[in-house]
């Protein structure tokens, strides 16, 4: 495969909205509609806005039911749409709770494009379960299903994206299949927690971005003083080198950057990955993907 030099059409201006919810979900919608809002009169130019996993409702287990919602007539769905189409505005609208046609609930992200059209769904591919001794024990799975596709999508003016969620990132075939599949940027809404985060959260954005010559966007939930999961924060944008270009704290706040396409392409040119690969000797992942699971 050749280098893909425009998976970036443009320099990209983003924000990245840095938030934690409350058990009120009306609540939770309009604060991302608010920091939404509070971005724009910042920057007007902004070209995309980035929200966190689960902003719409607690990080728990034994609530994602109740948070659930069906797509597209779910409230958060229309919330974010109007949102776009009013302010003329791309939306990576981080993940809530799916409530699907077959009864099961998923965690998914969706995007839009400036005209409020949903442009990408994902569904989390790989669901939370751990076990640390004697630090935390969490098991997505005893309310969620998984989703069974890579995402990969475009917005009209800015190039082709990647998207997963969270623990997704773990995995790194998913930003495989969206990098060799023309895909610049990579977005992953996450909640890394305070044991997982500090220790794995910016070198999984760093790897991806590196793996992939790509831009790399985490968006954390902040952290919430009134107690119950605790995310990490600590939203960034990792470059196609692997430089973190900008990193939020783990409160609440709004962080930008601007991703420059010459960055892309002076990395994927100075060291050409993309016509090195020996798959003569290793399978490619995206080679079934682009079969149709896009």
């Amino acid at each position: 495969m050749s280098p893909i030099m425009t998976a970036i059409a443009k320099n990209i201006k983003v924000a990245l909205l840095q938030f934690y919810a409350g058990a009120n979900k009306a609540e939770n919608i309009k604060k991302a509609t608010d920091f939404a809002t509070k971005a724009l009169k910042q920057h007007p130019d902004l070209d995309l806005l980035v929200l966190p996993e689960c902003f719409n409702s607690p990080y728990a287990v034994d609530q994602f039911r109740k948070y659930s919602e069906s797509i597209p007539d779910g409230e958060t769905t229309k919330a974010l749409s109007q949102f776009a189409k009013e302010h003329g505005v791309n939306v990576i609208g981080g993940s809530f709770p799916e409530l699907g046609d077959d009864g099961n609930v998923y965690n998914t992200s969706l995007s839009f494009d400036k005209t409020g059209k949903i442009v990408a769904k994902h569904r989390k591919v790989h669901l939370f379960d751990i076990d640390i001794p004697g630090k935390m024990t969490f098991k997505e799975s005893s309310s969620l299903h998984s989703g069974n596709k890579a995402t990969v999508f475009d917005l009209p003016g800015l190039g082709r994206f990647g998207l997963a969620i969270c623990y997704d990132i773990r995995f790194p075939e998913l930003a495989m299949i969206a990098s060799r599949s023309g895909a610049g940027i990579m977005c992953y809404p996450g909640a890394f927690n305070t044991v997982t985060g500090p220790r794995f959260w910016t070198k999984f954005g760093v790897a991806r971005a590196i793996d992939n010559q790509a831009y790399v966007i985490l968006c954390s939930p902040a952290r919430n003083p009134n107690g119950g999961y605790q995310a990490y924060g600590h939203s960034m944008v990792v470059d196609p080198n692997g430089d973190v270009v900008v990193e939020a704290g783990h409160n609440e706040q709004i962080v930008y950057a601007e991703l420059d396409p010459s960055v892309e392409k002076d990395a994927r040119t100075a060291i050409p990955l993309s016509t090195q690969r020996r798959f003569d000797i290793y399978h490619d992942v995206s080679v079934d993907a682009k079969k149709g699971a896009l």
